[in-house]
This record gives structure tokens, C-alpha cells and sequence, in this order.
């Protein structure tokens, strides 16, 4: 039976309030689109199923608990046991829109944080993981009830009622006859910020594992906790961390109107750039204004753009029922941001599948005309909210699962049976195929099938289906993970070789349990050392291979063992090999060496290789130089060529990792360095296997082993399959144009994923090679072939249809914000290592103007040209613009491998943490007494200004990777103590450990913080920003609205946004 996901290790948590009012420009123009769809009623169970159906999946064998989580009853309670969240139902969007009057440029007073969550009401972390009283489809870190859910930005709009309207300008459509005017509607001229709706209840979050005993004392700050306190993760003393789950927030934007045109009679001076660019060419590069460290240009903008009036994402504390398919037509999905509880009526779950637009283009030519990219985010292990239904498991025997005999889609909601149900149509090729013998069923009245709600495969978007022997190449691998540890000097005396192996002793409680998981260790420096650990051997036999350019595997056997038969004697070998290496004088690193040499070891059964890496690999295969400083002392071509150094040195590393993929290894890079280490050429490897880099600079010995046993606990615990394969299919009349992501590609039509995991997305692109009827559907299926943990080969499938349209405006009126927005930030990472980083910025730049430009001209209502008008959907699209282009990745002044890092991230990132890694989320923390306890456990989010930012006051800033703790020079005494323990922070180091102190100011801070890092399914590692200091002036820079040393504010970049639109206009 497999145990509860784990509860992660805490550290920190707390909340912050939004000052900002709904958003609205005074003279900008947002046009509204009608319902999306209906108000959901609570989820109606399924009838009973048929007995070839095994019922819910029991828990997914790839999670696994975070050391130290209770066990779980044998029999986890029925999802029913939970208590029923109160829900409200996603409220309508749309109405008419108008025009709002030119504001007077003043700033309203700063608006407290909006009213939140009454004391009684708990909430569930957006895409929780499922609470380990409920059979899990497999697994997320356990939801603990106590604990207060975390703050989540809802996608959903204010009803309309709330707003005033102008009926009188009824915008007019471009678009065939018949179409339907699309409404726009205005802000109020002012106001603060509106009143939150009541969250429904639902199960909390899970918590962080407490401190875990060791059989070492852990290294580097870590203490063992008493045995009364629920086992930690290597953290703070006295810590307690909570669990990670998957999360939300991320904004929806304030219902708002951007005022943003320029009349005519107040034109600002004509900006560089600011010509028509010449077909061909983008946009002209964005203006260059000087730095203004307290940014208080916005004010003084010659334009008349009021800062308060213009659109920013707000907190929604609702909680949405959401249904995918109601009276037969897809539902518009809430935003990825909100928190909702999907009820599976046909269409997947948004989670698993969302689409750049929610009603397909009926021709190329539309997509084209849009600016918009038609693309899937397919994330096909992601986490489920706690109160959702797993997913049903299917077995059809010996036969296998039903599939069209020609395209070989399998058998889904939106196949047709005709003729009695002797026959069905395929939805993706219209192919009439014979119905199995076995499989007959008289159709209903209605034309389905009688026992469609019976049959999982019949009535749900996802579903799972046990692969029959056709699908098996060879037995299912066992889960097999090797460890591959620096021990060079440097490693040795920065603390990482100590930190990971203490991290990996305790760890290995959270491997899947069971005969078929496997162990293996190495260690490396500039030769590579194995170890037997038979269990006849006194203790472990180290086996040296010094070869590191030829090389090999000492022993056929013994290097790769069951994790029952080898764990004591691996223990004992991870608290020994800190101190038999202390004294290594060996500097050099054989890095690619060591990687294939254990890739050797793993070959005959596949899985998962985890390095740990500290220096520069200096010899043997696949060494690499320090390109960074030859970039920095040659300076003529260090600027003109600086991309080059973020693209990998040569193809030594890529031909490795191309054989380690099709022996179904996958490897995970844990970079705990002090130095350069070319990012760039080593994440080629990760990347291809379907793994990731792990980044920890500058290391800390002090504050990273506490994230860096984290990570590896969630890595081998999260939701995963192995050797698996991919393909999407969809209807005739789209073609797949590409597949994106961290994977192996050997035909045009899969992709083989080593490994796939719960943190994992795959973005595919399409095109089209026919036109699609008005008012059909166009169908989407992907389909995972993967072995569990446990060994069991399944093919997930997910399927998802939408309505086809010919007119424009519905194209804008559904478009999915962060979708469209994930989309550009992969396209501007896959573009950063062969283009300058000013050419990338243009590019991104271009593409939102080119999307608004097109709006403007085909759909929106004749109206002054001197008006920024928005379209209601993608509102947010310039702020998020201007976040990506000031993000680390795209800085002209970034670490080359901060930079490749950043690029490395976004190879992979789902759509729900693509947002807040470029537009990151900022909390208050020294007011937290001074709210009410009814508030939501994390405060509303401030707008990223330096406005908010006061000298006494102390400031989260966190992007899903790393917390910015910002304190001002002002800071009350008093507060310093209760949070940090200390009456001055002079002198201490940036690398923060949070410690919990026995006050409530404390204790509201480590939950908030914990409650992030649960959220975002990431240890977050703290950073300490003060005023004054060279990491504040850092702090202040990820401020995306304020102007920058090469950067505009937001209020000026939405200026320069409407003359680039007018511009193009004329």
C-alpha cells in the first residue's frame, strides 16, 4: 500500500495586502466578452461501473510522503468522508462597454489589504495536492486541514452588476454577418479596491514535514528534532515546514479601462522609435530611460494616464466549481491562477490540458490576422485539488483499449456509435470503424451509448487505461536511483558533498516501497569511485575507475541493488564519504566522465541518475572552460556575442544525453556551487532526459541543505512515470507544427520522455492544413504511454474538444491569458541563446503589440484614436509583457549562468508558475499583527512599485524559486527581533535561514512562508534585501512597474504600447 505523499519540510510562511483599486484607465477602453460559461452545480456522482472498471486509482505510485508524514490508515476514507467545500460559482463575465472620462493625475491613498477569509473558513491551496484521506490518483503532499490555505488569485471577473455601463457606443465586430456586437465596458472613474467574495471551504493544504532524526546529525545547521515533534526537513531549529502542493495565484486582471490614449492635443514628444516599423522588422527596441531608484516617474508621465486607473491582477478568494462540459458545449476554464475543483464531464481537466484560445480558429488565415499563437500547455501528471475525483482506472484485458484503426486515437467522449452501436466515428479523422463484439451496447434514445456514464472512457476527459502486452517492448523497469556525488576539494570544503549526502540518507524513506526500487552510488573528483553494497560485505567496497576518457563499469553486479537488501550498508557509506574525503586536495571534476560511466551501470534497466555537482568539469569527457571570463576579458566581441556563451560549447554532452535517453535514463543536476559552471552546456543533458537543473549559488553550507534535501525529497516523491512516451493527436483540418519541453525526440509524431513528472510541461504548437466548419468541434488527445513507479505499464489519455469559429472577435473574447502568456516566455527563452538580448525584448515586444494592434482594428468600436484599447481577456498582457522583458533572463547585465538557468526553467514550466516567475508576488510582512484573523493566510498581493515599499517596513518577494526578503533602514526595532531575533541586521549574511521565535509576528511569518513554498510545490531559499546595500538596489529592480536603468515603467510602456498601435493604425 502506498503512503501519503509527504509532508514538506517548513521553514516560513505569511500574507500581504493589495493596495491597489480596480484598475482602470482613464481614457483606455476594455472590451468585455459575455458568460463564458454557466454557473456549475456541486458534482453529481458518476453510476455504478461496470466491472471491467477497477475504480478510482489507488494511490499513484509516483508520490511519495515527505519524510516524516504520518502513515496513512490502510484504507484511506472515501472522498466523500471530506466535508463538502462551500463553493461559489464562477460569475459571469461580460457587458457593454464604454469609455472612461481623462483622469486627473493624482494618486488615490493607499488601499489596506481587501477583507478576506472569515476565521472558520479554510482553504485548500489552488491545485492542492489531494488530502491522504482520499484515494489519491496519485500522489501530492498530504493536505493537513489545520492549517489555513494560501492566497489565490481567482481568473474570474466581477459580475457585471457591479459596474456602470454606457450602453450608448455598442462596438461593432469586423467579422462575417450576423456577428454578434462585442460588448466593452468601463471602469469606475476611481475607487479602491473592491470587496472580496466569501472562499468556500475546503480541506487545507498539506503541512511540511516537521525536523527528521538522522543517523548522522545532519550537517550545516541542521538539528534533529525531539522525538515528540513531527520529523522536519534539515531546517531551522524549531521550524516546521509545510508540505508542497500545487498552488495558486497569479492575478486575473482589475476589471479596468485603460485610459491609456493619448488625445491629440497632448501628445507626448515623439519616443526613439516610435516610428511605423518597415514590414518585415519588429517593433523599433523600447526607449531607454534613466534609473530612477525611487521610481516616481509614473506621476510625472507627460501622458495622462492615471498609475491607479490601469489594469493589475487582483485576489479573488472564491473557490469555483468548475464543470468542463456543460449542455454539451465546453466550458471557458477559470483562470490557471484562480482556485477552482474541476468536475470531469468530458473535457479534461484544465490542469492537464489548456489551449492559447478557448474556441478554435476555422482558418489559418484567422490565426494569422489574430497575432495570437495557437498552442497546448499539456501537463499530464499535474496535481489535483484535493475534493476532485480521481482518475478512473481502465482495464480491458487481453484486448486493449479501443482505438480507431486508422489515426489509432483511442476511444473518448466524443466518438459517435451509429447504426444500433455497431459501428463508431472517429472524432479526429471521421473514420467509421467496427465496435468490438465484446464492447456492444444499444444506444438511448438520445443517440449514446446506454452505459456511457457506466464507462469511465465514455463520460471523462482523462482517463486511464492498463496497457496490454502490444504496448510492452520488455518487462516494465524497476525504479532504479543512482546518486553521483562531487567529492573534489572544493565540493568537499563549500559543505555541498556533506549537504548531499546527508540529504540523500534521508531521503531514501521516501522511495517507493516494494521489492523493484533500486539503489546505486558514486562518488567523483578527477576519477570515479564506485561501491558494492552487498549485504554479505562487512562494509562497502570502493571500486576506483581512474579512465575518464575510455570509460567503464567495474562490476556487472552488486553496483545496482534493492533499496531493502542495501540501506543500512548505504547509510553507513553516506555518513562516512564527508569525512573519507576531508582532506582531498583533487580540484579537477570529471563531471561527464562519471555521468556516463554510471549511465553505463544503470544501462540494462533504465532510471533515475541524480547528480550532484559542485565545480566547473574540468577533464575527462565532456569537460568544459571558464567561457565566461574569456567573454568578460574580450570585450569587443563579449557584447556583440555575449548569446553565444548561452548556448552549449559543443555537441559532446548532447550526444550523451541522446544515448542516455534511449536507455530510458533520466538525469537531474543539483548545481551547489560557488563559481561558473556553464549552465548552458551542462542542462543540454537534463533537458534531453527529461530531468532539470537544480541551482544553488552562491552555496551555502549555513541555509541551502535545508532546500537542497528538499528538492530531492520532492523529486523522487511527486507524482512520475518512467520510460514514457508521448503523442498528440488532433482533428483533420490542424496538424502538430511542434512539441516543446524537456524531452527526447527521435520521430516527428512522439516524444520520448525518460521521465515525466507532476512539475512538468509539454507545449505543442499547431497549424493548419484545412478549414474547419463554423459550429463544429476541433478535438485534441493526448495520449502517455509510462510505467509506474510500482511497474505497471498504463497510457494515460487526455482529451479535450472545443467549438470552431470564423469570427475574430471570439477569438479575443476566449483567449486564455497565462496560457498565451506561457507560450511567449518559452518562445523568448528558446530565443535568448541565438539573439541578443535587446532583439528578444523587441520580439516580445512586437508580439503584444502586434495581438492589441489587431484587436484594435478588426473588433473593437469605432472610437478616438487616442484611445489605448485592450481587449477584456488579455488586459494584463502589456504588464506581463514588460514583467518578461525586465526578467532575468532577457537583462543585459544578468550572470551568464543566471541567465541559462532562467532559460533552462522555462524549458519545462507549466502555466500556473510561468506567471510568477517573471511577475513575482510581494507581501507586506511587518503589518501582519495588525490584520484581522479572519483574513486569508497570506495577505494580498501589492502592485511591484517602489510606492509600496516604505522604510519601515519589511517585504516578501517571492517567484516561485527564491523569496526576496526586503527590510527598509527604518525598520522598528522591536519587529527585527520578533522575525529575526536580532536588534540590527548589519553584518549578516544574504543567505537568510528563518528561524521561528516564540511571538506571533514569527509565527505568522514562517506560515506564510511555508504556505508559498507548499503552494508552489518549491522550497523557496531566502535572500535578505536592505536598503542601501547592493541586494536592495536587486530587490528594487524586479519592481516590474517601476522605471529602469534600460527599462520603462509601466505606465510609460503602455504609452509607448498605444504609438506603436497608432502608429501601425495609420
Amino acid at each position: 500500500m502506498s503512503r501519503p505523499p509527504p509532508s514538506f519540510t517548513p521553514q516560513n510562511p505569511t500574507p500581504a495586502p493589495n493596495p491597489g483599486g480596480p484598475a482602470s484607465f482613464s481614457n483606455l477602453q476594455i472590451s468585455r466578452a459575455p458568460p463564458p460559461f454557466a454557473s456549475a452545480g456541486p458534482p453529481a456522482g458518476n453510476g455504478p461501473a461496470p466491472s471491467s472498471i477497477r475504480g478510482p486509482q489507488a494511490p499513484f505510485p509516483g508520490a511519495r510522503p515527505f519524510p516524516g508524514s504520518p502513515s496513512p490508515p490502510l484504507q484511506p476514507d472515501p472522498p466523500s468522508a471530506r466535508p463538502a467545500p462551500s463553493v461559489q460559482q464562477s460569475p459571469p463575465l461580460g457587458g457593454p462597454p464604454t469609455v472612461l472620462p481623462l483622469q486627473p493625475l493624482q494618486r488615490p491613498p493607499f488601499h489596506g489589504p481587501l477583507s478576506g477569509l472569515p476565521a472558520q473558513v479554510q482553504r485548500a491551496p489552488f491545485r492542492g495536492p489531494p488530502a491522504a484521506s482520499q484515494p489519491l490518483p496519485f500522489g501530492g503532499p498530504p493536505a493537513a486541514v489545520s492549517q489555513p490555505p494560501p492566497f489565490v488569485a481567482t481568473a474570474q471577473l466581477a459580475p457585471l452588476s457591479a459596474l456602470p455601463y454606457s450602453a450608448a457606443q455598442p462596438p461593432l465586430f469586423g467579422g462575417p454577418s450576423g456577428a454578434v456586437p462585442l460588448p466593452t465596458y468601463s471602469m469606475p472613474p476611481f475607487g479602491g479596491p473592491p470587496a472580496p467574495s466569501q472562499q468556500g471551504p475546503y480541506g487545507g493544504p498539506p503541512q511540511f514535514g516537521g525536523q527528521r532524526p538522522v543517523s548522522q546529525p545532519p550537517s550545516f545547521g541542521a538539528q534533529t528534532a525531539a522525538a515528540s515533534q513531527p520529523p522536519t526537513f534539515m531546517g531551522v531549529p524549531g521550524a516546521s515546514a509545510p508540505a508542497f502542493g500545487p498552488p495558486g495565484w497569479q492575478g486575473q486582471a482589475q476589471p479596468g479601462v485603460l485610459p491609456g490614449g493619448l488625445q491629440p492635443s497632448m501628445r507626448m514628444p515623439v519616443m526613439p522609435g516610435g516610428m511605423q516599423p518597415i514590414a518585415g522588422q519588429g517593433i523599433p527596441s523600447t526607449p531607454t530611460m534613466p534609473y530612477s531608484p525611487h521610481a516616481g516617474a509614473q506621476v510625472s508621465t507627460p501622458s495622462k494616464i492615471d498609475p491607479n486607473q490601469i489594469p493589475r491582477p487582483i485576489a479573488e478568494t472564491s473557490v469555483v466549481i468548475f464543470e468542463t462540459r456543460q449542455g454539451g458545449q465546453a466550458a471557458v476554464p477559470p483562470a490557471a491562477s484562480s482556485e477552482f475543483i474541476v468536475k470531469d464531464t468530458g473535457n479534461c481537466s484544465p490542469r492537464f490540458m489548456r489551449c492559447t484560445m478557448n474556441q478554435i480558429p476555422c482558418t489559418g488565415d484567422l490565426v494569422t490576422t489574430s497575432g495570437m499563437p495557437l498552442a497546448l500547455m499539456v501537463q499530464p501528471f499535474a496535481l489535483p485539488h484535493p475534493s476532485e475525483e480521481p482518475i478512473q482506472l481502465v482495464d480491458f484485458g487481453e484486448m486493449g483499449p479501443i482505438r480507431c484503426s486508422r489515426c489509432k486515437a483511442y476511444i473518448n467522449p466524443f466518438m459517435r456509435f451509429v447504426d444500433q452501436g455497431k459501428n463508431f466515428i472517429c472524432n479526429l479523422c471521421g473514420f467509421s470503424n467496427d465496435t468490438p463484439r465484446e464492447y456492444l451496447c444499444n444506444l438511448g434514445p438520445d443517440g449514446r451509448r446506454r452505459d456511457a456514464d457506466d464507462r469511465p472512457e465514455l463520460c471523462r476527459g482523462t482517463v486511464e487505461f492498463i496497457a496490454s502486452k502490444e504496448f510492452l517492448v520488455r518487462e516494465p523497469m524497476p525504479a532504479v536511483y543512482f546518486f553521483l556525488v562531487d567529492v573534489s576539494m572544493n565540493a568537499v570544503h563549500t559543505g555541498a558533498t556533506a549537504a548531499a549526502c546527508s540529504a540523500i540518507s534521508q531521503a531514501l524513506s521516501d522511495l517507493p516501497e516494494g521489492p523493484r526500487t533500486m539503489v546505486g552510488i558514486a562518488t567523483f573528483d578527477s576519477a570515479i569511485h564506485f561501491y558494492s553494497l552487498k549485504r554479505a560485505q562487512q562494509q562497502p567496497l570502493m571500486l576506483i575507475v581512474p579512465d575518464i576518457q575510455d570509460v567503464y563499469t567495474p562490476l556487472q553486479m552488486d553496483l545496482i541493488l534493492p533499496v531493502s537488501e542495501c540501506r543500512d550498508s548505504l547509510e553507513q557509506l553516506l555518513e562516512s564519504i564527508p569525512s573519507m574525503f576531508e582532506n582531498n586536495r583533487v580540484a579537477d571534476s570529471a563531471f561527464g566522465a562519471a555521468m556516463k560511466a554510471s549511465f553505463l551501470a544503470m544501462k540494462p534497466t533504465g532510471g533515475k541518475l541524480l547528480v550532484f555537482q559542485s565545480v566547473l568539469p574540468s577533464v575527462g569527457i565532456g569537460s568544459l572552460s571558464a567561457r565566461e571570463a574569456e567573454g568578460r576579458s574580450n570585450i569587443s566581441t563579449g557584447d556583440k556575442e555575449a548569446h553565444k556563451l548561452l548556448q552549449p560549447v559543443d555537441k559532446t554532452l548532447k550526444t550523451m544525453a541522446l544515448e542516455f535517453a534511449e536507455y530510458q535514463v533520466c538525469v537531474d543536476v543539483f548545481l551547489t556551487t560557488q563559481s561558473y559552471t556553464d549552465i548552458a552546456s551542462i542542462s543540454v543533458v537534463p533537458s534531453t532526459t527529461g530531468g532539470r537543473v537544480y541551482y544553488y549559488f552562491p552555496f551555502s553550507a549555513l541555509s541551502d541543505p535545508a532546500k537542497l534535501f528538499n528538492d530531492l525529497r520532492w523529486n523522487i516523491s511527486r507524482p512520475q512515470g518512467f520510460e514514457a512516451v508521448m503523442r498528440v493527436r488532433c482533428s483533420q483540418g490542424l496538424q502538430v507544427q511542434d512539441y516543446s519541453g524537456n524531452f527526447c525526440k527521435r520521430v516527428p509524431t512522439d516524444i520520448d520522455l525518460p521521465a515525466i513528472d507532476s512539475d512538468k510541461a509539454i507545449m505543442v504548437t499547431f497549424k493548419h492544413d484545412d478549414k474547419f466548419q463554423e459550429n463544429s468541434e476541433c478535438a485534441f488527445q493526448c495520449a502517455l504511454l509510462y510505467t509506474t513507479v510500482y511497474g505497471q505499464r498504463r497510457i494515460r489519455v487526455i482529451n479535450i474538444s472545443l467549438p470552431c469559429t470564423s469570427m475574430l472577435s471570439n477569438l479575443f473574447r476566449y483567449a486564455d491569458l497565462e496560457t498565451q502568456f506561457t507560450y511567449i516566455v518559452k518562445q523568448a527563452a528558446s530565443g535568448i541563446p541565438s539573439s541578443s538580448p535587446s532583439q528578444v525584448r523587441d520580439q516580445v515586444t512586437s508580439t503584444c503589440i502586434n495581438i492589441l494592434q489587431s484587436y484594435r482594428k478588426y473588433c473593437a468600436s469605432v472610437s478616438s484614436s487616442g484611445q489605448l484599447i485592450l481587449p477584456e481577456a488579455l488586459k494584463l498582457l502589456p504588464l506581463y509583457t514588460l514583467a518578461l522583458i525586465k526578467s532575468i533572463g532577457l537583462r543585459n547585465d544578468g550572470r551568464i549562468d543566471d541567465r541559462s538557468y532562467w532559460v533552462s526553467i522555462v524549458s519545462s514550466i507549466s502555466v500556473f508558475l510561468a506567471v510568477p516567475l517573471v511577475f513575482p508576488r510581494m507581501i507586506a510582512l511587518h503589518d501582519l499583527m495588525s490584520r484581522d484573523d479572519e483574513d486569508s493566510l497570506i495577505p494580498n498581493h501589492l502592485t511591484l512599485n517602489s510606492e509600496n515599499i516604505q522604510d519601515d517596513g519589511i517585504y516578501l518577494l517571492e517567484n516561485g524559486e527564491d523569496g526576496f526578503i526586503y527590510v527598509g533602514n527604518a525598520v522598528n526595532t522591536a519587529t527585527l527581533e520578533q522575525i529575526f531575533g536580532l536588534s540590527s541586521l548589519a553584518g549578516v549574511p544574504n543567505q537568510l535561514v528563518l528561524e521561528q521565535f516564540d511571538n506571533e509576528l514569527s509565527r505568522k511569518v514562517n506560515e506564510i512562508v511555508n504556505e508559498i513554498r507548499r503552494q508552489r510545490c518549491s522550497y523557496l531559499r531566502l535572500r535578505l534585501c536592505q536598503k542601501g546595500d547592493p541586494s536592495g538596489d536587486f530587490f528594487r529592480s524586479l519592481l516590474v512597474e517601476d522605471k529602469a536603468p534600460g527599462g520603462l515603467s509601466y505606465v510609460e510602456f503602455l504609452v509607448h504600447v498605444h504609438r506603436q498601435i497608432q502608429s501601425k493604425m495609420t
